[in-house]
């Protein structure tokens, strides 16, 4: 086990913190009977290989040896190393969702990467050399990168883990029948971020799609939807009717699986009772359902994206549901149910001076609302910056204070413009 580890020049290699000589001793850890020198084994490992969602060059030679581990029934905790794979492969894979995974904009990105790796790496800054400095000379050739060029790099590393964990999905096809729980979810979920793979992973998706734990159909279900739809032809009958037989599910979770994969594969033509399974889920009171890996578990916020792709017919419905939910969530669950009802309101941001009065009625509804709810501005017991920028990213005011003086423009006759 892991016995070509120390064959790698991992200190030639480049991490978020610089060189990647501490890798080989926390994929190691990964190994360990001690779950405390796991845990910081795989937090070690997110923060350096997988830094907030950057992939780094060492992290596409750390992927044969997860692979490794994760074929070895002895690994403790497989379905984190699959975690880990996946977030190396895709990133925050929230972003990705409704779509799926844009594999050929990711390939177009990371057009001439290759070459600017290769320079990088022979790359000497030699007054740095001078000045006695240890930094890796890929960073220091960053450094000289213009936005454009320091984007196709960073394309290109991620690019380059995103194949590596591609080797794996004829081994990630097996462990949908993995006496693990947890591992099958999350085969899965890593299965679905393939679109390329998706003639050869589609008929392993509906096989499992009849595993008895909800959990498991449902992430099924919904990698369905996802390659189904990226192979751009029409869905093949046994397709069809397992994501149509699943809609029929006495379990609830099954079904919204169905529903989302539905409205992927389909689009507006999936039809009333799609809708209907998807709108009842927005207005759900229930928590996020953390066995369920899209979206953190959040399959409120998931069946509002999906109703998005199910066209305008639908979208005043959607729109009060998501109104209704707004005054009741905080912290990361309200930022993606006003991610998901903002652009319904505001197409486009607003320009700076525009009026109260100047909106029109479905603007000044969620407006109303943001005004009239200053919880759902908060996580936890501080304000929360994220939901405040993605509120200001519309044009809006930044808080829910604001909010309320720009709203009585109506009632006061003052100007009320936003800033």
């Amino acid at each position: 086990m892991l016995e070509g580890l120390d064959v790698v020049d991992w200190a030639g290699l480049t991490h978020a913190y610089g060189r990647a000589g501490d890798v080989p001793g926390q994929i190691r850890g990964l190994r360990s009977p001690d779950p405390d020198i796991r845990s910081k084994a795989l937090n070690s490992l997110y923060g350096n290989v997988f830094h907030q969602g950057t992939r780094y060059e060492a992290g596409a030679y750390a992927v044969p040896f997860l692979l490794e581990l994760l074929a070895d029934p002895a690994t403790p905790d497989r379905a984190a190393v699959l975690g880990l794979l996946t977030h190396l492969a895709v990133g925050y894979a929230e972003g990705h969702l409704p779509s799926g995974y844009p594999v050929a904009d990711h390939r177009a990105q990371a057009a001439r990467g290759d070459v600017l790796l290769a320079v990088g790496k022979g790359f000497v800054d030699e007054k740095a050399e001078e000045d006695g400095g240890d930094e890796p000379g890929l960073f220091q050739y960053m450094g000289t990168l213009d936005d454009a060029d320091n984007g196709r790099l960073d394309a290109y590393l991620a690019l380059a883990a995103y194949d590596a964990v591609r080797s794996g999905l004829p081994f990630f096809r097996e462990l949908l029948t993995d006496d693990d729980v947890p591992v099958r979810i999350a085969a899965a979920y890593a299965l679905a971020w393939y679109p390329e793979e998706a003639e050869a992973v589609l008929p392993a998706l509906v096989r499992a799609a009849a595993d008895p734990e909800p959990a498991v159909a449902a992430t099924v279900l919904v990698a369905i939807g996802l390659l189904g739809a990226a192979s751009g032809a029409e869905p093949t009958p046994e397709v069809t009717v397992t994501l149509d037989a699943a809609l029929d599910d006495p379990r609830d979770v099954v079904r919204w699986g169905a529903a989302v994969g539905q409205a992927r594969l389909r689009g507006p033509a999936a039809g009333g009772r799609v809708a209907d399974e998807l709108l009842g889920w927005v207005g759900h009171a229930g928590r996020a359902d953390e066995t369920i890996p899209f979206l953190d578990g959040d399959l409120r916020g998931y069946a509002a994206q999906a109703l998005h792709e199910l066209g305008d017919v639908y979208a005043d419905a959607l729109f009060a549901e998501l109104l209704a939910r707004l005054p009741s969530v905080s912290g990361t669950e309200a930022l993606a149910v006003a991610d998901a009802a903002l652009p319904m309101a505001f197409p486009e941001p607003l320009p700076a001076g525009t009026t109260f009065t100047a909106l029109d009625e479905r603007q000044r509804r969620i407006v109303r609302v943001l005004a009239d709810s200053p919880g759902t501005w908060r996580f936890g017991s501080h304000p929360f910056g994220n939901f405040s920028t993605l509120v200001t990213d519309y044009g809006l005011p930044r808080s829910a204070q604001e909010m309320a003086e720009y709203a009585s423009e109506l009632l006061s006759g003052s100007p009320g413009a936003q800033a």
